[in-house]
């Protein structure tokens, strides 16, 4: 089977500036790591792909920095790697970064599309059934387990906040993981040393041929109001104290702020 995996990366940080004219990221000179939800999504791929065979092919929007990124992944055992990049894509909200994603997806054929649950970098959890609406496919989100596959189906397990869901859907199909699916492999030296010359494909939009008019910012529906760091009103009193004074404490604190009866 054909498995595209939609990867981001995103800032290993949590000392986030954003622009304030814009209200987008500022991540120039901030360290960047693989979107944690990917990369399970990229391991599931791969554990499909080595029981069923098929290729994996990882798709991601963004600078050209973002090529290592995708040579990693090549390290941990995908076939292809593609990036979109181009300027006129810089400052897309979740529905220009679907458009140009799914517009890149139709020049393939694949059975399943994986993407992770969100980025945390914006956690909006909107990109993956955004791109699926834009191929007209069916998508399931929050899958935390894949039970098996056959020719034309899968059989997949989605949760829910006090329960679990457990479908079947027909290929071609797109669903979110959530991270906790499956635990990513490490690269693997023989990869690393196979893949060294490998080419990332990259695409610019004179290949896409989108509206430059539905890219970046301007081609964004969404639009920041207003975003500001939350401020900080008191510090946190600590205390250390043995198990049962903390007991007490505790208790103490819940009945004072009203989340705890006088009587147990």
């Amino acid at each position: 089977m054909n498995i595209a995996v939609l990867v981001k990366q995103v800032p290993n940080t949590t000392e986030i500036k954003v622009d304030k004219e814009t209200g987008a990221l500022i991540r120039k000179g901030i360290p960047t790591i693989i979107n944690p939800d990917d990369l399970s999504a990229v391991e599931v791929a791969l554990k499909l792909k080595a029981t069923h065979g098929g290729k994996v092919h990882v798709f991601t929007m963004g600078p050209k920095s973002a090529e290592s990124m995708l040579r990693e992944l090549y390290a941990r055992g995908v076939d292809d790697a593609t990036l979109l990049c181009d300027k006129a894509f810089a400052g897309s909200d979740t529905w220009s970064t679907s458009l140009v994603l799914s517009t890149a997806l139709k020049r393939h054929r694949f059975d399943l599309v994986i993407a992770g649950r969100q980025a945390i970098d914006g956690d909006t959890a909107q990109v993956g059934p955004q791109v699926a609406e834009f191929l007209g496919i069916p998508h399931i989100s929050y899958v935390d387990e894949i039970r098996g596959v056959d020719a034309t189906h899968c059989f997949l397990r989605k949760k829910e906040e006090k329960q679990s869901m457990h479908l079947k859907c027909p290929f071609p199909l797109l669903i979110t993981v959530l991270d906790g699916i499956a635990k990513p492999r490490y690269m693997n030296m023989t990869h690393i040393f196979n893949n060294a010359s490998r080419d990332v494909e990259i695409l610019d939009n004179d290949a896409l041929a989108i509206e430059k008019a539905d890219l970046g910012i301007k081609g964004s529906p969404t639009k920041v109001k207003k975003t500001y760091a939350k401020s900080i009103t008191k510090k946190t009193t600590a205390e250390s104290l043995a198990p049962e004074d903390a007991a007490e404490r505790i208790l103490a604190v819940l009945r004072e702020k009203g989340g705890m009866p006088d009587a147990l």
